[in-house]
């Protein structure tokens, strides 16, 4: 393993910060016209799995993305999950009934089952091993201005120039992505050929057991997000907000400006702290957000949980390579991901199961997501308190 520099700003670092700007905002800005491209199809119904085959496919491909990450090395994964973004923006406009538009969903789910395992990786190969939360909050503003862009871009662009136009974009973007990616300098120095038993994988393949923490926490956190992502586009078409991904970019706006803070914070206060304080904001917003009136509340509603996501993100994927053993790192990141995958799966197909398009049920779709911040806030107490005992 490539030893990191003192040095956290370097060239390589900022390469890998702007293949996430595009990565991300290639695929985030699709999201939120998709609930409305499905209705056009007939699949109004099955809203909740836009989301859910997406994360399903990345939740498996995390075993092997990890594997591959310690072995094959790092972008060669990111190069492979960059590159099934390109295709399947290309293939959208075609895929034009509801079991194809499926099918393409669960494959373009295993472009961030690669991508991020292998971008978070390579972070913690390059940076000082006391300034991670910085470097993590660094990336995730970053990835950030990607997932604020690409909604608010995709929205303005499937308005006035149709979705053809916008899958399209997001293919070109993916590649800019790529073309950044195989400039970057690989990391993982003891490399090796990929052999086919590479794809084989035992349990120990799938969960690293000394990340159960940041696991749990992930996954009680992001159950928000995937309702965010299934349910919000037509609640933000109730109250009247035309462009629907200008929400999403409120809420990443706001948890780009508080990443840098919080990751800095984490590095001197210790992770579980900032992350209580991070959970404390996630049930706040979400609250909010279910007594919302009109564009103004959604607005706040979004700052205060972009808040929270841009704590808790930063600071639990430091917390992961805290207590990651080096050579099993990749494995403990996709550990990691597989938690956050499941939650946001399981927060698209439940909350899309309350709500069944019946706009008085926005409400208790959003308790949901309260109800497991608050678990989470208490388990990050326990936790707390044994560390201290």
């Amino acid at each position: 393993m490539n030893k990191p520099t003192e040095k956290l700003y370097t060239f390589q670092f900022w390469l890998l910060c702007l293949s996430s700007v595009l990565f991300l905002a290639s695929f985030n800005m699709i999201i939120p016209d998709l609930p409305d491209f499905l209705t056009t199809l007939g699949g109004q119904d099955y809203k909740g799995w836009i989301i859910a085959l997406f994360t399903l496919a990345a939740l498996i491909s995390r075993p092997f993305s990890g594997k591959m990450a310690d072995t094959v090395g790092r972008v060669p994964v990111m190069v492979i999950g960059t590159g099934v973004c390109i295709v399947c923006g290309l293939l959208y406009p075609v895929m034009i009934t509801i079991s194809g538009f499926f099918i393409l969903r669960f494959v373009h789910g295993f472009s961030t089952g690669f991508k991020p395992t292998g971008t978070t990786a390579y972070l913690a190969d390059i940076v000082p091993v006391a300034r991670r939360g910085e470097a993590m909050g660094v990336l995730g503003m970053a990835g950030g201005i990607g997932m604020a862009g690409g909604p608010a871009l995709g929205g303005y662009i499937s308005n006035n120039f149709g979705m053809n136009v916008l899958f399209y974009t997001s293919s070109i973007t993916a590649l800019l992505s790529l073309l950044t990616i195989i400039s970057m300098k690989e990391t993982l120095a003891d490399r090796q050929p990929f052999r086919l038993k590479d794809l084989k994988f035992s349990g120990s393949d799938v969960l690293e057991p000394r990340v159960a923490g940041p696991a749990i926490v992930m996954l009680l956190t992001v159950y928000s997000f995937g309702m965010i992502l299934t349910i919000v586009p037509d609640y933000c078409k109730l109250l009247g907000m035309e462009n629907k991904g200008l929400f999403f970019s409120a809420f990443v706006v706001a948890s780009v400006a508080i990443r840098f803070i919080a990751g800095k914070a984490s590095d001197k206060f210790g992770r579980i702290r900032v992350l209580q304080v991070g959970c404390i904001l996630l049930a706040l917003g979400l609250l909010y957000l279910g007594i919302a009136e009109n564009k103004t509340d959604l607005y706040i509603a979004a700052v205060i949980y972009g808040f929270a996501v841009g704590i808790n993100s930063p600071t639990i994927f430091a917390w992961t390579i805290d207590l990651s053993l080096e050579k099993f790192r990749a494995r403990a990141i996709a550990t990691m991901f597989i938690a956050m995958e499941l939650g946001i799966g399981l927060g698209a197909l439940i909350s899309a199961w309350i709500y069944r398009n019946d706009t008085t049920k926005f409400a208790l779709a959003y308790h949901s997501g309260v109800i497991l911040a608050v678990i989470a806030i208490v388990y990050l107490f326990f936790l707390n308190r044994r560390q201290k005992g």
